[in-house]
């Protein structure tokens, strides 16, 4: 875990070393998820639950045009699912380092102006709970094997749009997970994470 937590600083250090180069703009971001895990397992698709997450962190605004600008981020970000096997009630609850990229394009008025933005994320696991059909909580155990619980690293695709009222952002986004996150190295077997959210950001340094 400790090695994964070097390799998001490293990260986020070399985004900031940027602030050096570049006029942008930083500030902070808090807000809402509804997620699920989708899983599949020998051809079966099941559907659960969505489960309710939180995510904060930093993001930077490096400007590109009048109209764009690249939006790299370092959050802290909750997902998870619940399953219903029966009458029986499970859950997984992983907590993601993750790193969103967007392009944002603005439009609008200066006091309010709208964003539409896209852009890949990059995850690490870190930490979270699950508890299996016995009803027995235990800490999430990521890598590869049947006696894993999910593959620690995941990538996907956001996209979303907000509206920016002189400072304050708030929007709305869909993640869409593109790595199979099953620990179990099989076609017969894939999970993947499904990700809606709410954000609201603000801005604490401009040049």
């Amino acid at each position: 875990m400790k090695t994964r937590i070097k390799y998001a600083l490293v990260i986020f250090l070399i985004v900031a070393f940027t602030e050096m180069n570049a006029q942008i703009k930083s500030g902070y971001v808090f807000g809402v998820n509804l997620s699920s895990v989708a899983l599949k397992a020998k051809g079966i698709s099941s559907y659960p639950e969505m489960q309710g997450g939180i995510h904060m962190g930093g993001f930077y605004e490096l400007p590109i045009s009048d109209r764009f600008a690249f939006q790299p981020s370092l959050w802290l970000s909750a997902k998870g699912s619940s399953y219903a096997i029966d009458t029986v009630q499970s859950f997984l609850s992983p907590v993601y380092i993750e790193v969103p990229a967007n392009i944002a394009y603005r439009f609008g008025k200066d006091a309010v102006k709208i964003s539409l933005y896209a852009g890949p994320y990059f995850a690490c696991g870190i930490g979270g709970l699950s508890m299996d059909i016995n009803g027995d909580l235990k800490d999430i155990r990521y890598g590869s094997g049947e006696n894993k619980d999910l593959k620690p690293f995941d990538i996907g695709f956001n996209f979303g749009a907000g509206v920016n009222i002189r400072g304050l952002l708030i929007s709305a986004q869909y993640g869409i997970g593109l790595a199979n996150i099953s620990p179990v190295a099989s076609v017969d077997y894939e999970m993947k994470n499904k990700v809606f959210g709410i954000s609201i950001s603000f801005y604490t340094h401009r040049n």
